[in-house]
């Protein structure tokens, strides 16, 4: 009876053991997972596509429209999801060549307004330098070696900020990179010169600041935010004189197949109403 009653004490020993082991365990888990949130941790990965299939991707959306790609959404399940807010419409339209519209691949950069004291008064040389300093450590463009060919810029910027983070240099140079346009939740300058230029640009509203002081760099090729919508590095994003859509890489073929037929449709439809009325035919129904 004795020896039964010690095997017991023993097992009861031993799950007490074991659990404090486990608590252990469980609590240098739980502080190791602390102290790395600490120091700041992303949950969404970004998926990484060739430049192969970034192209073929694109020419399944050759001469879509946004309304097109809404209603391929709508077919795939996703109605309403993608629309960027209309408050994100074009600087410029071309109404005979539709050279404004965009269809590329979603290259993100986001910058947050900073916390960082202004440069105060100092004379012009300083300025100069604190400037170029701001610029430099800051406020820079690490997204511009991620340009390529099919690329469509997506900037989430510091939208209450009077700021002109996309301006008619910097643009034209992205251009020069592959970027086929840039859409933003934020400001630009020099819209003059970025109409003059016929740079796809699809903004909130013209901004006059520079980013040295105003903003700076957060992340680049990370989750953003445009207009209520979720862009990822990679997704398909369109824009027209309608607005700005975002598909999701995953449903991006069959959203391009629907899309495909509904604006076959509209063509065809429309081509036909055009010889009823004996209007000349224009590029949108070719």
């Amino acid at each position: 009876m004795k020896r039964n009653a010690w095997k017991i004490e023993l097992c009861l020993f031993s799950i007490i053991l074991a659990g404090l082991l486990n608590n252990r365990n469980v609590s240098a888990q739980t502080e190791n997972q602390a102290k790395q949130f600490s120091q700041g941790k992303n949950f969404i990965d970004t998926k990484i596509y060739t430049q192969e299939d970034d192209l073929r991707i694109l020419k399944l959306f050759e001469g879509i429209r946004v309304a097109d790609a809404s209603d391929g959404m709508d077919k795939v399940g996703l109605p309403g999801i993608g629309l960027v807010s209309p408050k994100i419409m074009p600087l410029w339209k071309d109404t005979e060549e539709f050279t404004h519209r965009v269809v590329g691949i979603a290259v993100t950069a986001r910058y947050v307004p900073t916390q960082k004291p202004p440069a105060g008064k100092m004379l012009p040389e300083a300025f100069d330098e604190w400037e170029g300093h701001f610029y430099t450590e800051y406020s820079s463009e690490p997204f511009v070696d991620l340009i390529r060919e099919g690329t469509v810029l997506v900037i989430d910027d510091a939208e209450d900020a009077d700021v002109g983070s996309i301006g008619s240099y910097n643009i034209l140079d992205w251009s020069s990179r592959g970027c086929l346009g840039v859409i933003t939740d934020g400001c630009a300058r020099d819209t003059d010169e970025i109409i003059l230029e016929k740079i796809p640009l699809y903004f909130r509203e013209p901004g006059r600041g520079i980013r040295p002081g105003r903003n700076e760099i957060e992340s680049v090729n990370r989750p953003v935010v445009i207009g209520g919508v979720l862009v990822m590095p990679g997704d398909v994003v369109l824009a027209d004189g309608d607005g700005v859509i975002v598909i999701p890489r995953e449903y991006a073929e069959k959203v391009a197949l629907y899309a495909r037929e509904v604006i076959e449709k509209d063509k065809a439809a429309r081509r036909e109403l055009y010889q009823r009325l004996g209007k000349k035919e224009d590029m949108s129904i070719k």
